[in-house]
């Protein structure tokens, strides 16, 4: 999982991050890394057309919205969102946060590993199809697993 600081809560970031990603990794690996965009119905995604073709109208993914209170409809997704909560806990300020912080966040938690993923950790999982350099291209670098830490101090500064 990916995650991003936005400054405001609106369609317009979250297209500016989908474009950011689409001209970072290139329309193939996009395109092949992202077919589809599995969202709820935040304001923050109403404008799918802007999220699903690029500046000149081609298709590059396709987004699709969960059913009002289902998120069971996203599970995988639930599960991370509990690992960030641990680091950032409901009430805590994101406003001296930077990517790097979030981007260190989201190596721990994709380095953690998991049962449902036969004891392998999405990082490894991602490595294993993908390779280690859109990792790295994305600032997610893998952790030790004795070196993984979920809790708040992580980001302390």
């Amino acid at each position: 999982m990916l995650a991003y600081i936005r400054d405001a809560n609106t369609a317009r970031s979250v297209t500016e991050i989908i474009e950011s990603l689409y001209q970072q990794l290139g329309r193939e690996t996009f395109c092949r890394l992202f077919p589809v965009i599995l969202t709820d119905r935040g304001s923050e995604f109403t404008d799918p057309v802007s999220l699903e073709c690029d500046e000149w109208g081609e298709v590059r993914t396709r987004v699709f919205y969960c059913d009002p209170q289902r998120s069971d409809q996203k599970g995988g997704i639930e599960v991370t969102h509990e690992f960030i909560r641990r680091i950032l806990p409901k009430g805590t300020s994101f406003n001296n946060l930077t990517q790097d912080d979030i981007s260190l966040m989201m190596s721990h938690i994709n380095s953690y590993t998991r049962k449902k993923l036969n004891n392998r950790s999405a990082y490894q999982l991602f490595s294993f199809f993908y390779g280690d350099g859109i990792l790295a291209q994305l600032a997610i670098r893998q952790i030790p697993a004795n070196d993984i830490n979920l809790t708040p101090k992580l980001l302390k500064k």
